[in-house]
């Protein structure tokens, strides 16, 4: 009897450790550059845990400004697989920052 019991719980616990922690977090956003005026929306990667929201769109902005570019607003955060439509629609600046 005893084995029955540690068999489920061996493979309980195996399938625990293969589970992520947190989902990875995702920002769309859009920015811009002066002189000539440039638009762009983008994908990016903020890591495991999406940071509350002031932080998250310090981190946005700064890695943005690294790139030569001015955050103009965050339009979502998530936490998942990015949808084919937003890899297509970032183009270039899927996961660049």
């Amino acid at each position: 009897m005893k084995t029955l019991f540690t068999l489920p719980a061996a493979a309980f616990a195996v399938m625990l450790a293969a589970t992520p922690a947190g989902a990875t977090c995702y920002a769309e956003y859009k920015a811009k550059q002066d002189n000539p005026l440039k638009l762009h929306y983008g994908v990016m990667e903020l890591g495991n845990a999406c940071p509350p929201g002031g932080e998250a769109q310090a981190q946005i902005a700064s890695r943005l400004q690294r790139g030569g570019w001015v955050l103009l607003n965050v339009i979502s955060l998530f936490e998942g697989t990015p949808s084919k439509a937003q890899q297509q629609n970032a183009g270039s600046n899927f996961l660049r920052y």
